[in-house]
Parts: C-alpha cells; structure tokens; sequence
C-alpha cells in the first residue's frame, strides 16, 4: 500500500474536493471470526482490517481514501477441485442469498466503493450474512 499511496499522492487530483483514488484491501471473513486452525490467516485479515481507518486517516491527507472489502466464501478456481456435496455444504451456510458469492460482485463492490466518495475508512463484508463457526 505504501508504494502505491506514494504514486497516488503524485497524481493529479480528479475533482474539486481534491481526491487522487482510493485504495481497496481485501480482507476476509476471518478476519472477524476465524476457525479453528486459522490462527495465522485470521490475524493477516484482522490486520488488513484494522490498518484500514489509521490508513485512511494518515492519506487523507494526500486526497486517497482507503476501504476493505472482506469477503465470504467466493466461487473461484481455488473451489475447482472441491466436490458437489462440499460446495452445497458451503451454499448452505450461507443465510441469504444461499449461494457462493461470485467475482463479478465482488468487482461490483469495489466499482460502488471507487465511486462513492464519501466512503472512506470502511471494512464492507461481503458474506451473504455468512459468520463461520469454529470448525
């Protein structure tokens, strides 16, 4: 982030209110509620998750906002080899929708975050309602 947030900070600003860009993170789910064997990965999103107000305050300065999406469980190519029954146990954990989310939302998301301009600071999950329990 500090290399880009460098680079930003050089542009020209895009509107009045003098912004430059915004930076999006991508945290997790489990950076709120981790499972059992996620020590490490819980506290690398927590992380993320909580530079994600400090960051943004320290660039403000410069005209970037910062945000962090967390998302629940995603249909990617890391899901490809998993079988029909695992994938339904995972929709099924899914309050509403009860489904995997899809990548294209997750780019929907970041597109309304680069276009909101007021929003700034923010972890938005992306879970379907979706906390995980322990195991």
């Amino acid at each position: 982030m500090r290399l880009a947030a460098d680079a930003i900070s050089k542009t020209d600003t895009v509107d009045e209110s003098g912004q430059r860009g915004v930076v999006i993170n991508t945290a997790s789910v489990a950076a709120f509620e981790g499972q059992i064997g996620q020590i490490a990965y819980s506290a690398s999103k927590g992380g993320v998750h909580g530079m994600t107000v400090p960051a943004a305050r320290d660039l403000a300065q410069f005209g970037i906002r910062v945000n962090t999406i967390a998302p629940g469980i995603i249909d990617t190519p890391m899901l490809a080899g998993v079988t029909d029954e695992y994938r339904k146990g995972l929709e099924a954990g899914v309050p509403f929708p009860s489904r995997l989310g899809q990548p294209a939302e997750y780019a929907q998301l970041a597109q309304m975050i680069v276009e909101h301009d007021y929003l700034n600071g923010e972890t938005i999950r992306m879970d379907g309602a979706l906390r995980m329990a322990p195991r």
